[in-house]
């Protein structure tokens, strides 16, 4: 009886102490971790998503991909009904081609008022060669009636001729001023035509842009998600139909606490564990910090200074970069994944 009861007061001591030596190990251990790892399983998968809105109404004609697919960038996903902008098109291509005619007549018109301009001109200079040569005989008869070598009849003949011409030289400053009057007024009338010509021209333009939307196309390379639209269903302009998870822009955002964060720097390595491949062999780098906390981003924010203050930790989404993993794991991550993540703060 003495011998078994020596056992056993030796065996709970052993116990003991394999059970101290043990927990050293371990504690040791986590201590070396912890001082040159920092942790957090507050992570998750993210990426960029693009959402892709109808840009014009219309009914719905073609549907030409299906939910949870890749699709490149450029690629016709929706067509549109697309009579109606069609018709807008050449209504507005009448009205350009009416309004080019405007200026074609408007350029003949132009032409036609500068052969009068011209004709006028040249009368101008007729009445003056004219009036000239009456102003001439008129001052050489007034002479010659004096001296009585001519009759009184003949000067009068002269002076009428004067007149007359004198009259005829202002009917051809008339005409002439008139003439210019018009060409002016008919450039005036291009410059107008010119304008029609380039609002025509702009009405056209944004016709073929409203037709152009009617086909609705990728905006990136991805995979298709959250479709919300269906054959003949009739969509409005800004009604958002699907979206697209881009290629290539896979990445961690880890929330670390305030008090993690006085060693974590841009660049510095990252393992990545994603919850759903355990085994998967991650890797990525700290790319950079969100500019406020995740509460203050909320959509409503905490206020100190109403109430009661109970100081919490604050956490600070980090974005992480994944530089290396293997290709088939790489195209089964999603974003909202969740994954733990463990930043090399010392080599």
């Amino acid at each position: 009886m003495e011998t078994e009861k020596k056992k056993k007061n030796i065996v709970i001591p052993i116990i003991l102490a394999v059970l101290i030596i043990i927990g050293g190990i371990f504690g040791v251990k986590e201590f070396i971790y912890y001082s040159k790892h920092v942790d957090t399983d507050d992570a998750q998968i993210d990426g960029d998503i693009s959402p892709v809105v109808a840009r014009v109404g219309g009914y719905v004609k073609d549907i030409n991909f299906e939910e949870n697919t890749h699709v490149k960038e450029g690629d016709v996903l929706v067509k549109l009904d697309d009579s109606d902008y069609k018709v807008k098109l050449e209504q507005a291509t009448a009205g350009q081609l009416g309004a080019s005619a405007g200026v074609g007549v408007s350029q003949a018109q132009i032409a036609a008022t500068a052969a009068n301009t011209s004709t006028a001109k040249a009368n101008i200079e007729a009445a003056r060669v004219k009036l000239s040569l009456a102003q001439k005989d008129y001052a050489r008869y007034a002479n010659l009636v004096k001296d009585g070598s001519i009759t009184q009849q003949q000067f009068d003949q002269a002076k009428a001729q004067k007149e007359s011409a004198e009259a005829a030289f202002a009917a051809a400053n008339d005409q002439y001023a008139a003439a210019v009057k018009q060409v002016g007024t008919t450039e005036s009338q291009l410059a107008v035509s010119h304008t029609g010509v380039t609002q025509r021209q702009s009405d056209v333009d944004f016709a073929k842009l409203q037709l152009s939307y009617t086909e609705i196309k990728a905006p990136a390379t991805g995979i298709v998600s959250k479709k919300n639209v269906q054959k003949g269903q009739l969509v409005q302009a800004g009604q958002s139909l699907f979206s697209i998870v881009n290629d290539s822009s896979i990445y961690v955002t880890a929330n670390f606490k305030e008090t993690q964060l006085q060693d974590i720097k841009p660049g510095l390595k990252v393992k990545v564990e994603v919850d759903a491949y355990p085994n998967a062999e991650v890797e990525g780098e700290v790319y950079n910090f969100a500019p406020i906390t995740g509460a203050k981003g909320s959509l409503l924010p905490p206020d100190n200074a109403t109430g009661n203050f109970v100081k919490v930790v604050q956490r600070i989404p980090v974005k992480i970069k994944i530089t290396n993993a293997p290709k088939e794991i790489l195209a089964k991550l999603r974003p909202g994944m969740s994954v733990k993540v463990s930043v090399s703060i010392k080599d």
